[in-house]
């Protein structure tokens, strides 16, 4: 009931964030590689395991607290003036962290979110994104939970009215993902072609996984008006990008535009995949590495133990995964399609459960810790975003 990978991105090349020295503990996942992403839907292939690559050098280092005390910060998005929206699951208030003093206040709640944490579940407010048009149309999407479904909505935000009454009313672009206790998915993002992309989980139901008529259990690729897109989807008439999912965490592109996604396994092995379109990711059938032509095997693959991923982002050359369970931040070197050299993951324990990761325009990695999501041990200032410079 737990686990999630995204990752971004890649360089031919690795720059200096996966060259200079430093340290940190390397997983026992061995890389693999898959082909470039087609346009149009490909036959099923798997991926062939690449040989063992050594560890990259490199590090982070925490350089400051950007807020605290937000209840389980979910969704983070970054403002043009670099400020930052962040979503509370649990409370459904969408708050503004101001970039350069770090006052945290209040833009709105959500109406009509239902969280489930008290039954241990992980509904609630969550991921959240900015138009791409943000500039003229001052859109913020959210994805969240009601008593009945998951669902996008896109809402207006004007920072000139009083604090607490910024939002305005939440508009569906698209209802029906399957609601559960546990396996609600939740990611949401922009890519670079101006469609709107959603992680979404099976919420316990396998079956739906492998269901194209079901939204759970899948990546889903849609316009901004949540409709299928006129162009780029392999199923006609359909925002089903990829299925075979269980519980999908993470987004994020590499420079290239490769569209990566990290994922919960089931006690077995934690993934990030590189995501193509029409692709079958095997759940229920696999999890990992798999020799099944079926289905599409995770570029990395890792130990449920130790992971647990959520959010992703892609930084100098890099992409950078949260783990929940683990309590550490994931660092998997890419080169293209592969991995090129082994993760080695940050902060171990340092800060307790880690869940989003965003890249700010400056270079630096801006993380949010998890502890007061009912399944971790707060400490004083908890929850916080952090920041991270990267070497």
């Amino acid at each position: 009931m737990r686990r999630r990978v995204f990752v971004s991105g890649t360089a031919a090349l690795l720059l200096s964030a996966c060259s200079s020295s430093g340290g940190g503990s390397t997983p026992s996942p061995s890389p693999s590689s898959l082909p470039p992403a087609p346009t149009t839907a490909p036959p099923p292939t798997s991926a062939a395991p690449s040989p063992g690559a050594p560890a990259a050098k490199g590090a982070v280092t925490v350089t400051g607290t950007v807020a605290t005390g937000i209840n389980v910060p979910w969704g983070l998005a970054l403002l043009p003036d670099r400020s930052l929206l962040v979503s509370s699951r649990d409370t459904y208030g969408i708050h503004r962290v101001d970039h350069a003093t770090g006052a945290t206040t209040l833009a709105g709640t959500v109406p009509d979110v239902v969280s489930n944490k008290d039954a241990g579940g992980e509904a609630g407010l969550l991921g959240i994104a900015l138009s791409p048009r943000y500039a003229t149309d001052r859109l913020v999407y959210a994805y969240y939970s009601t008593g009945s479904d998951n669902r996008i909505a896109r809402m207006t935000y004007d920072p000139g009215k009083a604090a607490g009454h910024q939002l305005g009313t939440p508009q569906a672009v698209l209802s029906g993902i399957p609601l559960g206790v546990h396996h609600n998915g939740g990611r949401i993002a922009f890519g670079p072609d101006g469609m709107l992309y959603a992680g979404t989980g099976e919420t316990g139901n396998t079956a739906l996984s492998q269901d194209l008529g079901s939204l759970g259990g899948k990546i889903l690729r849609m316009t901004p008006d949540g409709k299928p897109p006129p162009a780029g989807n392999p199923f006609a008439g359909s925002v089903v990008y990829s299925y075979g999912h269980r519980n999908v965490q993470g987004l994020a592109w590499d420079p290239q535009g490769r569209l990566w996604a990290s994922e919960f396994g089931d006690r077995e092995a934690d993934e990030l995949n590189l995501i193509l379109p029409g692709r079958n990711y095997g759940w229920p059938a696999t999890q990992g590495r798999t020799s099944n032509p079926k289905y599409t095997s995770p570029v990395a693959q890792f130990g449920t133990e130790e992971d647990s991923p959520s959010g992703i982002a892609f930084a100098a050359g890099c992409v950078w995964m949260a783990g929940l369970k683990g309590e550490r931040l994931w660092r998997i070197p890419l080169a293209g399609a592969k991995t090129a050299a082994a993760p080695a993951s940050f902060l171990d324990g340092s800060y307790g459960r880690l869940r989003s990761v965003l890249a700010d325009t400056d270079g630096t990695l801006l993380v949010t810790t998890s502890n007061t999501d009912g399944r971790g041990t707060p400490r004083p200032a908890d929850d916080r975003i952090l920041r991270l410079t990267v070497r």
